[in-house]
């Protein structure tokens, strides 16, 4: 079964909570919205620790180091059975805020023999938590609930 840790950034403006969601690279991914958006993650390595992976992914997809108070918000298990585990933290990343993201490659167009690099996150962008829920992976919506939680407590 894989295993991902990821970080979920929030921050408050006027009297809502808006949530940092990443878009996948990639040609497979270009056209869809809706169900698309993830909280910055990654696969964990055997032994590794998880915060210390979803710290480094964050900042491999964004291009942000990630500073503050983190704490976990559990985890959950996606339609594909992979699991996340992630935790929350509370900052901002300015007005001017441009991320960079990490590259892969692929065969593209498949079965082409063309190799091409992609970024593996398209798009970062800060979004409402009620706006987050119809764009975030649907089992990733229950951290937004859990941080709303949280937040709120």
């Amino acid at each position: 079964m894989k295993t991902s840790a990821g970080l979920l950034l929030f921050r408050r403006r006027a009297d809502a909570i808006e949530v940092l969601l990443v878009h996948p690279g990639g040609p497979l991914f270009a056209k869809k919205d809706s169900g698309a958006w993830s909280i910055p993650k990654g696969e964990i390595e055997p032994g590794e620790e998880l915060l210390a992976r979803a710290k480094r992914e964050f900042e491999e997809e964004t291009g942000i180091a990630p500073r503050g108070e983190f704490f976990e918000i559990g985890s959950v298990k996606q339609k594909g059975g992979k699991v996340v585990h992630a935790w929350a933290f509370e900052g901002d990343v300015g007005e001017n805020f441009r991320f960079r993201s990490n590259t892969f490659e692929m065969e593209w167009p498949s079965r082409s023999g063309r190799v091409q690099s992609f970024p593996e996150v398209d798009r970062a962008e800060f979004f409402p938590l009620e706006t987050a829920r119809g764009k975030i992976n649907p089992a990733q919506a229950e951290f937004l609930d859990r941080l709303a939680a949280a937040v709120r407590a």
